[in-house]
Parts: C-alpha cells; sequence; structure tokens
C-alpha cells in the first residue's frame, strides 16, 4: 500500500521558514516524480515545486523562485520542501503527491498524502 506521510506544517511568523518533510513507501518511485501542491481556502490546487527521481531534475513555481527549494533523500524516498522568507499567501494546506513521468498531477493514478497546514501571520 502507497503512503505518503507530510510532517512540518505549522504557525510562522511573515518572513520565517518552515521546512516540510514527506516519507513515501509501498513501492518503487523510480520513475516517478514527486513534488509538493498546495490549496489554500476558496482556491484551486497549485504547483509548488517537483523532483525526478528518474533523473534527479527538479523544477519549482515562478512565483516561489528564491524562496522555495525542494531536495529529496535519494535512499530514503523522502522529500523535503524548504520554504524561506514566507508570506500570509504562503498560508495553504501542502500536498505531497507521486505521479508517474509524464502523467498529471491530476490523473487518477496520483498518489496524494494527507496535506499539512502551513499558516503564516502577519
Amino acid at each position: 500500500q502507497v503512503q505518503l506521510v507530510e510532517s512540518g506544517g505549522g504557525l510562522v511568523q511573515t518572513g520565517g521558514s518552515l521546512r516540510l518533510s514527506c516519507a513515501a513507501s509501498g513501492r518503487t518511485f523510480s520513475n516517478y516524480v514527486m513534488g509538493w501542491l498546495r490549496q489554500a481556502p476558496g482556491k484551486e490546487r497549485e504547483f509548488v515545486a517537483q523532483t525526478s527521481w528518474r533523473d534527479g531534475s527538479t523544477d519549482v513555481a515562478d512565483s516561489l523562485k528564491g524562496r522555495f527549494t525542494i531536495s529529496r533523500d535519494n535512499g530514503h524516498y523522502t522529500l523535503y520542501l524548504q520554504m524561506n522568507s514566507l508570506k500570509p499567501e504562503d498560508t495553504a494546506v501542502y500536498y505531497c503527491a507521486a505521479k508517474s513521468v509524464g502523467s498529471t498531477w491530476l490523473a487518477r493514478d496520483t498518489y496524494w498524502g494527507q496535506g499539512t497546514q502551513v499558516t503564516v501571520s502577519s
């Protein structure tokens, strides 16, 4: 059974930092892309960052580059999201997800974590 378990969310003041973690288990993810998406109240889920386990490439949403960094532990299928200089508009539920290479995040066979709340106070 595939599991993606996020941790590290919480309440932080504007300008602060948080590091989210996602531990994946239950299958081999060598042909998967893993990433982070977020959803704020009343808004659609949006892409934050991703990394390919196959070729090591990474990508961060343009609007978040310079503040957010995605990284991973190759030996344990663990994903991280370092978030710096946080702003109130970063407040959202952050989801860890895994999709097949070439697929979309909204595909039926995408795996999702339960989400972790990040709240940035002004």
